[in-house]
């Protein structure tokens, strides 16, 4: 009988194991095809030809900044990593976390998910620290960048109203501080662990299981850690709204940074949503809505959004250089 309950066991295993791999394949065609769809829709909506014609012109020495700019923000988010897998008492060299953050970039850039460089992140940390400690760091990482985004966003509200229509001005309004919030909620954790106590095992915020321990290594990276992480994050989306600038105005877009202020926090959590591969068409279907409402022509929004994609794919094919010769030099070393 324990044979059967065994071999039953596995077999339901099995099964659990099969339909996880059926799930993950049809989000990721779902994804390709809402990108792809988006995408089609976009190009020959407004036209191939003036899209290309738009970024054919386009001015190198921008972009070529951008790129920079962009580089020069993966190590801005190394430290910022660095600052809050110290307040856990994990200590990682720099260059090694600067890898890690390119390798991340490559994976976000190519997997159909805006988070497959965060799992590759935590994976490689899991290696030298607790698992634990590692994604809560890693959450904690990506949470303080989008709240200062939505805080920046917000701060530029009171100088936008009439650049704006009010529908847009209100939605960008509600989004920024509904993230804020949302953050507040997860850092504090008090009023959180209250509502997760009600969760059934496998989800609750308390105890000894995998989520609960995550959980434990977000609220303990502490207020000091947390306020240095916020600091890194004002200046790497500095660096972040000056690449959507410059790569707008490489394509012929002469608007007041305000406006970007405005935009890209929208453009970050498309790149996040699981919706799209890296936010493909997705991004470009939002910058065409915002950037037309504040008079700019259909292709060369667009041509701004592919003009920052390809910037980030750049620094993506760079971290995918960077953690393949990691990873040659990891097999070669003697064991």
């Amino acid at each position: 009988m324990r044979e059967r309950g065994d071999e039953a066991t596995r077999g339901g295993g099995g099964a659990r194991r099969v339909i996880g791999r059926l799930g993950r394949r049809r989000g990721a065609i779902f994804r390709l095809l809402v990108s792809l769809g988006v995408l089609t829709f976009v190009l020959t909506t407004i036209g191939l030809e003036r899209i290309g014609q738009v970024l054919l012109t386009a001015s190198p020495g921008p972009i070529l900044l951008a790129f920079l700019l962009f580089v020069a923000g993966i190590v801005v988010r190394a430290a910022r990593w660095r600052v809050l897998l110290r307040a856990l008492g994990v200590h990682v060299p720099f260059g090694r976390l600067v890898h890690l953050y390119f390798a991340g970039t490559f994976f976000n850039a190519f997997l159909p998910s805006g988070f497959g460089g965060d799992v590759v992140r935590v994976l490689e940390i899991a290696q030298e620290a607790r698992a634990a400690a590692a994604l809560g760091t890693v959450v904690v990482d990506r949470m303080t960048g989008l709240m200062v985004l939505f805080a920046m966003a917000l701060l530029a509200l009171p100088f936008s109203r009439r650049l704006l229509p009010w529908e847009v001005w209100l939605a960008i309004g509600g989004m920024a501080a509904a993230g804020l919030v949302a953050g507040g909620l997860v850092l504090h954790g008090r009023w959180l662990r209250r509502l997760g106590d009600r969760l059934p095992g496998p989800f609750s915020l308390t105890g000894s299981g995998a989520l609960a321990r995550a959980y434990d290594a977000v609220t303990a990276c502490g207020w000091r850690a947390v306020g240095q992480a916020l600091a890194l994050s004002l200046v790497f989306n500095t660096l972040l709204i000056l690449v959507n600038y410059l790569t707008a105005l490489a394509v012929g877009m002469r608007l007041s940074l305000v406006y970007f202020l405005l935009f890209v926090p929208v453009f970050s959590v498309m790149l996040i949503l699981p919706v799209s591969i890296g936010g493909l068409g997705v991004r470009e279907g939002m910058a065409v809505l915002l950037f037309t409402q504040v008079g700019v022509d259909r292709a060369v929004a667009v041509a701004a959004s592919l003009a920052v994609y390809a910037v980030s794919r750049a620094t993506g094919l760079l971290g995918g250089l960077l953690y393949l010769v990691q990873s040659l030099r990891a097999l070669r070393s003697p064991r």
